[in-house]
């Protein structure tokens, strides 16, 4: 998938404020502070640096999950194909597309080296339910790396449907190589193509313990 490591560098940054029943904190602003919670903890912790899978995972299920809408990912991803798959089938594709982006997150811990981000604050009427979160990814010695969070209001708090890196689209590049994947295989296809891609990189993982 085009640019996805710089994607999922990208996503590290995103956090938890916890509270689901807290009042409704502004993108921005979850944004700004949850880097800078999230960041602390990868710097003070050598074993997320080096990529220790129980850590690794265990902060990716406490501060990235939560404020990812999957399902609207994938949705998005599938594009018109979503409406004739089964309850099941859709199910299924949520499922593997989401293990697959985890998966591929707990790569970028290990690539953590005294980055930083800044990030713009939005304009917005309070009636917005959609907006866009700009971040720059810095890193000493490296030049910048743009970053745009799509994020939807929700009873929840904001979650992140869509990111993309130097204008390149997590949903729109997963997109072409899904229907390419669905018109030789169909949903299933899809699917097994996901649940592939799943093992292979359980199995990386493995042999670099």
């Amino acid at each position: 998938m085009r640019g996805i490591y710089k994607l999922i560098l990208a996503c590290v940054m995103i956090g938890a404020l916890a509270n689901a029943n807290a009042e409704i904190v502004a993108p921005d602003t979850l944004m700004q502070n949850t880097v800078q919670e999230v960041l602390a903890i990868v710097k003070q912790d050598k074993d997320i640096q080096a990529g220790n899978k129980e850590k690794v995972l265990a902060l990716v299920d406490a501060k990235i999950v939560p404020h990812f809408d999957f399902v609207r990912m994938t949705q998005l991803a599938v594009g018109k194909y979503w409406r004739g798959a089964s309850a099941e089938q859709k199910q299924a594709m949520v499922k593997e597309f989401k293990t697959m982006l985890i998966r591929t997150y707990t790569a970028a811990f290990s690539g953590y080296r005294n980055q930083t981000v800044e990030v713009t604050p939005v304009k917005m009427a309070d009636a917005d339910t959609e907006v866009t979160v700009k971040t720059k990814i810095l890193k000493p010695g490296a030049p910048a790396i743009s970053v745009n969070y799509v994020m939807e209001k929700t009873a929840d708090g904001w979650k992140v449907f869509d990111l993309a890196t130097e204008g390149s689209s997590l949903v729109m590049s997963s997109r072409s190589t899904f229907a390419k994947q669905i018109d030789d295989g169909g949903i299933d296809g899809l699917i097994k193509a996901l649940a592939a891609k799943n093992a292979s990189l359980a199995s990386a993982k493995a042999e670099a313990k």
